[in-house]
């Protein structure tokens, strides 16, 4: 190896830095909110991202039953489980969905965009969703981050 090569470090999940971002979803659309939490959620904003290691921030959302779905989208969404019984479907439609449990739209939204292992699994647990303004981690000091909206 030549003296002048640059050598790449990985960050050690013992090294890895997590900050508390509280995020105003107020107004904004379901699927770009997403993607941004997501990539927070993950550490791909972050100088030091690491693939196979957890190095990205908790996120507080807050205002979660205020954000939006452009076009026919409203009337068209529904989310779909199966209780495992015979005829068990179950369909929610989004205008129902957003009145009863406005934290599950965005959890189900962000939670398709992390990936789909244990540490996608640990990941999703920092993420935390609240309908309204208030939330309960004062104590963590969580710094506003302006999400980019284009």
């Amino acid at each position: 190896m030549e003296p002048s090569a640059k050598i790449t470090r990985s960050v050690r999940k013992e090294d890895a830095e997590h900050q508390w971002l509280i995020v105003d979803a107020a107004g904004m659309t379901v699927g770009r909110l997403a993607t941004q939490v997501a990539t927070l959620l993950r550490g791909k904003h972050k100088a030091c991202f690491t693939p196979h290691i957890d190095c990205g921030d908790y996120v507080v959302v807050i205002n979660a039953s205020q954000v939006e779905f452009t076009g026919k989208r409203p009337e068209q969404k529904y989310y779909y489980h199966n209780t495992l019984y015979p005829g068990g479907d179950r369909y929610l439609k989004f205008k129902e969905a957003i009145k009863q449990k406005p934290e599950f739209v965005v959890e189900h939204a962000v939670k398709g965009m992390v990936p789909k292992n244990r540490l996608g699994r640990k990941i999703f647990k920092k993420l935390k969703v609240y309908a309204g303004t208030e939330h309960p981690h004062t104590a963590q000091q969580p710094v506003s981050y302006k999400l980019s909206y284009s």
